[in-house]
């Protein structure tokens, strides 16, 4: 049955805070982003000068964005791979009818109510050179104490290590949900046939958990390029020698350090385009392999 307003007017009426909400804090500030990275600012003025694509010609030039990009992608693909494997194991192992699951559950699920900082925070006291927990069973273990504050592989390591825990809970919740909508009768057929655990897993349960694999896949890759300013901030501020100056922190230092908001503007375009451009790739190319039933 079809419904209808008493009033015409009514509708717009109801959709009118979305839209304003969206107008007010999405469109006019992107707008804006986009009218600053065609200028040159001046930071004591705030008076812009139009410079049309100078500022994308400048930084496609320089090398240290150049060092970003590639910086920002092999964080992206060590954190996503690290969160999504060791996500889909704790889940396959918390899907299990045991005595007090539920507390084991909360337990995995709970890094992801964590702030950025206080995560951060959590990581750098465990990897402190003198005095962390991790350094000391390192020592204590094999004799060697590594300082990530002074190797660049080390602290690119320890920051994806850290932005992969802090979406453990976030994948598991998703994972934990997919398997438990696996019909129970399509491994046990497998089991009847003669499949091992392991060959059931992956030709009867992964395939059915592929679109829950492909969402996490984009929101995970989305988490990486935009959202791990806090815990890189904490963790290294960018450092040691610029080995974890992802493309998100980067314009943070050139728009709120250095105050040349022209190319920070520009910055943020082209993170937008990056982003945008590797969502369309993933669904055009991991997209074929989700089977949706």
């Amino acid at each position: 049955m079809e419904g209808h307003f008493p009033d015409r007017g009514l509708p717009y009426l109801l959709v009118a805070p979305s839209v304003a909400i969206v107008l007010i804090f999405l469109l006019i500030p992107s707008g804006e982003a986009l009218l600053q990275s065609l200028s040159r600012i001046n930071p004591f003025t705030g008076a812009g000068r139009f410079v049309g694509l100078e500022n994308f010609t400048s930084l496609l030039a320089s090398e240290e964005y150049r060092h970003s990009i590639r910086v920002s992608v092999l964080f992206t693909a060590g954190t996503v791979l690290l969160s999504l494997s060791a996500s889909l194991a704790m889940a396959a192992l918390v899907n299990r009818s045991l005595r007090g699951i539920g507390i084991y559950r909360t337990a995995l699920i709970w890094p992801y109510a964590l702030s950025p900082a206080v995560a951060g925070t959590i990581w750098a006291l465990l990897f402190e050179p003198s005095t962390g927990l991790i350094t000391f069973a390192l020592r204590e273990m094999t004799g060697a104490a590594p300082n990530w504050m002074m190797s660049g592989s080390l602290a690119l390591l320890v920051v994806i290590l850290a932005a992969a825990w802090k979406l453990l809970g976030y994948n598991i919740m998703f994972f934990l949900a997919g398997l438990q909508a696996v019909p129970e009768e399509l491994a046990e057929a497998a089991a009847v046939d003669g499949a091992s655990a392991w060959h059931r897993f992956w030709a009867v349960t992964f395939p059915l958990l592929s679109p829950v694999t492909f969402f996490l896949l984009i929101t995970n890759s989305l988490y990486a390029f935009f959202e791990v300013f806090g815990l890189i901030d904490v963790l290294t501020q960018g450092g040691p020698a610029r080995a974890t100056d992802v493309l998100v922190y980067k314009l943070y230092r050139d728009g709120f350090v250095s105050i040349n908001w022209g190319q920070a503007s520009a910055q943020s375009v082209l993170l937008f385009v990056l982003v945008a451009a590797l969502t369309v790739l993933q669904f055009r190319y991991a997209g074929r392999r989700v089977f949706y039933t």
